[in-house]
């Protein structure tokens, strides 16, 4: 039986590497609790991200989670549905409630020309997402943000090392939330980090990660544990060497996949951003069933028939899940629906070989005979 092909593989170190870094814990008994590896990973990553301020914690969601409640937020966040269960659960989690933005059809970002309607005396904040590595348009955001006092919270787990006009993108709003989860570009096997300026914010989300405890004999706060152990820590110094070099080989099958699918009638693929520094983090791919010959759901049975893991990434969207039943309006975010149902990310990762991008997109284009 031929090797599966799954929609993503997790990078890690050489085996050797890993085990260096981190056997000095056999020697401290060290193993969490915001030890050497954790603090070193932390600096290291302000000069990758070209950042202030990093908080690490035990993963992306509690980066949202704990932000927002280190806010101290009231009322209404505007945000989008095509996204993962993370980012609206961490709005509901702290007692908000979410306001869906629909997206930018070429970005798949949130549309900017629609959040200011949205915009009610209840707005404390907007929390957009950066989608597949496309960048949401930071500086309309930021306009509309500053023009009405609001705070905005980006979800940046698909934008890993990126950068926008030579900035980092994790410099931009009060903060930017990183999953490094072990699917992402990069990753600590679980983990996350906030990054932003407001040493008052830090301070809040160090205490909320560490069930808010300001003192040995003092709990200031209802916080949770959140902290990222050494372990993890130890294998976020050893993928970030490698980083770089895991992006360039991202783009090698991106740039494979775009020779055999660019210019196909019925395919959409990712949008080139200008002045972006691409991560390559995901390979989506919009199938318009009536001009391709193909459905979405047509492609992706061929595709799991011959080994190949494919991902309807985002479908469902967020505010048609079950668990908030009758909610929202789905049909208030036409463009999200329309992409959510036709949307398709291909395999996609360091690893991956330009025959097997070959293959995949054979398959792919098999489809429409």
């Amino acid at each position: 039986m031929a090797e599966q092909i799954l929609v993503t593989r997790s990078s890690m170190p050489e085996f050797g590497e890993y085990m260096d870094e981190i056997q000095g814990l056999w020697d401290s008994h060290w193993l969490t609790n915001m030890g050497v590896k954790h603090r070193s990973l932390q600096e290291e990553l302000k000069g990758f991200l070209g950042v202030e301020n990093v908080e690490l914690l035990t993963n992306g969601h509690m980066a949202l989670e704990l932000t927002l409640q280190a806010m101290n937020l009231q009322g209404e966040v505007i945000t989008t549905p095509f996204t993962f269960a993370s980012t609206t659960h961490a709005i509901v989690r702290n007692g908000l409630k979410p306001v869906f933005c629909d997206i930018d059809p070429v970005t798949y970002t949130m549309d900017v020309e629609k959040i200011e309607g949205l915009i009610t005396d209840r707005t404390c904040a907007i929390m957009p997402v950066h989608v597949y590595g496309n960048i949401c348009d930071v500086e309309e955001i930021g306009r509309i943000a500053h023009k009405y006092e609001l705070k905005v919270i980006y979800d940046a787990a698909h934008a890993f090392g990126e950068s926008y006009k030579g900035r980092g993108i994790g410099s931009f709003g009060d903060a930017s939330c990183f999953s490094f989860h072990a699917t992402k570009v990069f990753n600590s096997i679980e983990g996350g980090a906030v990054c932003f300026r407001d040493s008052h914010l830090g301070s809040a989300l160090y205490e909320l990660k560490n069930f808010g405890i300001h003192g040995p004999e003092e709990v200031s706060a209802v916080g949770a544990n959140a902290k990222m152990n050494e372990f993890c820590a130890a294998m976020g110094l050893c993928n970030l060497r490698h980083v770089e070099e895991e992006i360039c080989r991202r783009k090698k099958a991106v740039e494979r996949y775009r020779s055999h699918l660019e210019g196909v009638e019925g395919l959409r693929l990712n949008a080139v951003q200008a002045d972006v520094e691409a991560n390559y983090a995901y390979f989506p791919v919009v199938f318009e069933e009536k001009v391709f010959g193909a459905s979405r759901a047509e492609v992706f049975d061929r595709l799991a028939e011959n080994g190949i893991g494919a991902r309807k990434y985002f479908y469902p969207l967020t505010n048609t899940f079950s668990c908030f039943h009758r909610q929202y309006d789905v049909n208030e975010t036409p463009v999200a629906l329309h992409i959510s149902k036709r949307v398709l990310t291909l395999p996609l990762y360091a690893d991956l070989s330009m025959e097997d991008v070959d293959h995949i997109c054979e398959i792919v284009l098999a489809c429409r005979m």
